[in-house]
């Protein structure tokens, strides 16, 4: 039993004892190092339930200790929680017992018992280790919780099923501990063992065939655990399994079937039948109860319902033959068992009609609109009429009230109309119809029905853009902003929708219309019309061009317009001095006149031109500065310089004379001449004269090219304008005429006077002297004049 000792044993020794005694050997072996002593390691194993005072072993003897060594050096055990469980016999070195050890008390659970003991010798010191194994014995038995147990189950247990049972218990440990169980011999159960390690075997009671409480209502059984020891000791529990009944009887109809005829609207509380069932348990489990099937709707919950006790059936509400003529109802009857048995049954229930319905109309298919361009017997809507009656009571008759472009026809399938039209629909005329729809059936008295739809007609695109005016005049005034809106034209198109979304575009083609129409813009949406350029009165005076109005139906209808434009004139034109012209440009001329001339005498002619008409085109002469005023005078209208008087000898012999040409616009633009008038003696005078003649035939010459580019240009401006008016003329109707013309009884003398006509009435750009009975127009910038119609006197073609 002892092991061999000694330093040199130490690693077989820490192999033994485990992973736990390396650290209290480390310690020891720091000791043994410090104190240069010497120790030991013994190990003994004894049996538990040794009486006291047993043998444990020699440790003098083990450790080659001489006893009187031990005595002097003072071996003992040092004290510690397992020291009274040994001691040491100093006479003899033999460790004894100290009282009886019982190997579950000291170790309890565990799997090895082992107790430690350390032990000393004193000068030097010596310390030594013993370990004691507690060996189990088998004395003890398995014991269970309880002496008896009880359970319940049920007789509709399928087989398999288990349930655990409590575990025995047993004290000693290894082997020794419960290591199975048995249970007594039966017909219905068997035993299983579920190993669980540390915490045991436990037992459980698994069905291997169905109970039967009717056959046998208890089991008694007997739980044996056996452990391992030698011989083995068993522990007992005795098991009572009590049969619970389960309710195993169904109830049964005394009928196969259930049928019976009611009458439609039967008053609340009429008993429709009565059903029977009886249930062959006892009990609760034979005490039968009625009701309808899970699967019965609530519409049939709604209009029957069934006493639970009694099992009549009698109505609960409104019964109709139309909505339901017979009902397949679901009748069950159940016991009263806590798992309940269910026997189902059918009750038909016939209902018989009568005559309580009036004609339906339904609308199946309704188009919300219709076609204005829908050929007649275009179908609008599809109408059911349907009568829940049966017989003569269910024929219908059926029509549409008013007189209007629909007729109800029959369609090939019962109880089917159709609504459609009957002639042409104009929307324009009218957009919607109520239509009401009339149904009665054949019963006495008949029952009648009506309902109203409404049919849209939906537009088609069968209108063309209309202008408001048609042509249409317009003045503009020249030198307009450019990019700024001039005038608009409007149209409107009784269509609906895209079909009357007008957009314009101007008409252009090659010619000198689309020279003008070219510097011209509008707006597609709202009509409105811009002019890119300003307009000069002296270039252009007139012109006419085409607008296009299209809508956006499909195909697009579209109409045009004539649009006459005439430019009214601006004082935008200074008047332009032709003579006096120097060489150099400059308006300023000398004349020399012989200082015997006579009063009355003309000097010369300061002639002037302004582009403009009318009142801006009028010129007006003035003399600004003169030398003295006593000698020369100047004509206001035609520019003419004159003397007043002869000159005499006093006379200054040179004079200047400064000229102001200005037109009557309203806001005057002017320019200035200078005349220089040398006085000379007739001889002189003479002499110059030829010079210049000379001189004056060259400068003649410049100012009559001048004149006849001037005038050439005004003539041929003139002469496009007449054309212009010409053709305008031509195209138009009638109510609207557009020339000019001339007027004959005019004694004005103004550059230009220029008459037009517009309609009825006459217009003339006017001068300085005024025709007896012409009228200003407003607005005209008071160099318009309307004039008197004098067709009838001139015999003027329009």
């Amino acid at each position: 039993m002892m092991k061999a000792f000694g330093i040199v044993l130490l690693p077989q020794m820490m192999k033994q004892r485990g992973r736990d005694s390396w650290r209290p050997l480390l310690v020891s072996l720091v000791l043994l190092l410090s104190v240069r002593a010497t120790s030991a390691q013994l190990r003994y194993s004894i049996s538990e339930e040794l009486k006291e005072g047993s043998s444990v072993g020699n440790i003098a003897k083990d450790l080659g200790i001489d006893l009187n060594v031990m005595k002097q050096r003072g071996f003992r055990i040092m004290s510690g929680t397992s020291d009274a469980l040994f001691k040491v016999n100093e006479n003899d070195g033999v460790l004894y017992t100290n009282h009886k050890i019982d190997r579950e008390e000291v170790c309890k659970e565990s799997a090895v018992c082992l107790i430690n003991l350390k032990t000393v010798l004193e000068n030097p010191l010596e310390v030594h280790y013993v370990t004691v194994e507690i060996t189990d014995l088998n004395d003890h038995s398995p014991t269970f919780p309880e002496k008896t147990k009880r359970l319940e189950i049920s007789e509709s247990a399928l087989p398999g099923a288990k349930y655990q049972l409590q575990n025995a218990h047993d004290p000693d440990g290894g082997t020794n501990s419960v290591q199975q169980y048995k249970i007594s011999q039966n017909d219905h159960f068997r035993l299983e063992i579920k190993d669980r390690g540390r915490d045991g075997k436990t037992p459980i009671l698994q069905l291997q065939r169905q109970l039967d409480r009717e056959a046998r209502s208890s089991h008694k059984l007997l739980l044996t655990a056996i452990d391992g020891g030698n011989p083995p000791k068993t522990g007992t529990v005795e098991i009572y399994i009590d049969v619970l009944d389960v309710n195993d009887n169904m109830p049964v109809f005394t009928k196969d079937t259930y049928s019976v005829v009611l009458q439609e609207n039967s008053p609340i509380g009429t008993t429709v039948i009565k059903v029977n069932a009886t249930d062959l348990d006892e009990g609760a489990n034979g005490e039968v109860v009625y009701s309808f099937g899970s699967d019965v709707k609530v519409k049939i919950r709604e209009r029957f319902e069934i006493d639970s006790v009694t099992g009549e059936i009698t109505v609960k509400g409104r019964v109709d033959f139309e909505e339901q003529d017979s009902y397949d109802i679901d009748i069950q009857a159940s016991d009263k068992g806590s798992i309940p048995f269910r026997t189902d049954k059918s009750v038909i229930i016939k209902i018989r009609d009568m005559n309580d319905n009036a004609p339906e109309i339904e609308v199946a298919s309704l188009s919300n609109a219709v076609s204005e361009d829908s050929r007649p017997g275009t179908t609008v809507a599809l109408i059911s009429i349907t009568d829940l009656d049966s017989g003569v009571n269910g024929k219908i008759i059926s029509s549409v009230a008013e007189d209007g472009p629909f007729t109800l026809t029959p369609s090939i399938q019962d109880n089917m109309f159709a609504v459609v039209t009957k002639s042409l629909l104009d929307r324009e005329q009218q957009s919607s119809y109520d239509i009401t729809i009339i149904a009665k059936d054949a019963g006495e008295p008949a029952l009648t029905s009506e309902k109203t739809i409404s049919v849209f007609v939906s537009d088609t695109n069968d209108n063309s853009p209309v202008f408001s005016l048609s042509p249409y005049t317009f003045y503009i005034t020249e030198n307009n902003t450019p990019g700024a809106s001039v005038f608009s034209v409007r149209a409107s198109d009784r269509d609906e929708g895209e079909n009357a979304l007008i957009s314009y575009h101007i008409l252009r083609n090659a010619g000198s219309e689309n020279r003008v129409t070219s510097f011209l813009n509008i707006n597609s949406e709202n009509g409105d019309i811009v002019a890119l350029k300003s307009f000069d009165f002296e270039a252009l005076k007139t012109f006419q061009f085409h607008v296009v109005a299209s809508d956006s139906g499909t195909p697009s209808l579209s109409s045009n317009v004539t649009v006459n434009v005439f430019i009214l004139d601006q004082n935008d034109n200074a008047p332009v001095i032709l003579y006096p012209v120097s060489s150099n440009g400059s308006a300023e001329g000398v004349e020399e006149i012989p200082r015997n001339v006579n009063a009355g005498h003309l000097v010369t002619k300061v002639r002037a031109y302004d582009a403009d008409i009318g009142y801006n085109g009028w010129l007006l002469f003035s003399l600004q500065q003169v030398t003295d005023h006593s000698l020369f005078a100047l004509d206001r209208y035609t520019g003419q310089i004159r003397t007043l008087r002869s000159f005499t000898e006093t006379d200054e012999a040179e004079h200047k004379l400064l000229i102001l040409v200005k037109d009557n616009g309203n806001v005057s633009l002017s320019a200035t001449a200078t005349v220089i008038v040398k006085v000379v003696e007739p001889k002189e005078a003479f002499a110059a004269s030829d010079v210049k003649s000379s001189t004056k035939a060259d400068e003649d010459n410049n100012v009559t090219f001048y004149l006849m580019i001037t005038v050439g240009s005004v003539s041929a401006l003139f002469l496009v304008s007449i054309i212009v008016l010409i053709s305008m003329q031509c195209s138009k109707s009638t109510d609207f005429t557009s020339k000019y013309i001339q007027e004959p009884n005019y004694d004005g003398t103004l550059c230009h006077s220029i008459q037009y006509r517009s309609g009825d009435k006459r217009y003339m750009l006017v001068g300085p002297r005024m025709s007896i009975g012409s009228t200003i127009v407003p607005g005209s910038h008071a160099n318009t004049l309307m004039l008197p119609d004098r067709r009838g006197i001139s015999g003027e073609v329009r």
